[in-house]
């Protein structure tokens, strides 16, 4: 499990769970609960690129949002591999 701490945001951090190019699991910590988890809900079972390609710039207050922050520690678990 990869814990990414959020920048910017309400949320504090995002659990993920990645296994292949696949989401399994993503749990926002902190945040607006309804939204984080949709976000989370429409993420898993959907390939890293996908959800990159998808979340990647969405703003919500100051140039940045749980989405793109989302997009960020994707992007970040992808260099690791």
């Amino acid at each position: 499990m990869y814990v990414y701490k959020t920048k910017g945001t309400c949320s504090r951090a995002i659990e993920i769970e990645v296994e292949g190019d696949i989401i399994k699991t993503v749990n926002f910590i902190g945040g607006c609960a309804g939204n984080t988890q949709g976000v989370a809900r429409l993420a898993e079972g959907m390939k890293v690129d996908e959800a990159i390609a998808r979340l990647k710039g969405i703003q919500c207050r100051g140039g940045t949002s749980c989405p793109d922050q989302l997009a960020i520690a994707l992007m970040e678990i992808k260099a690791q591999a």
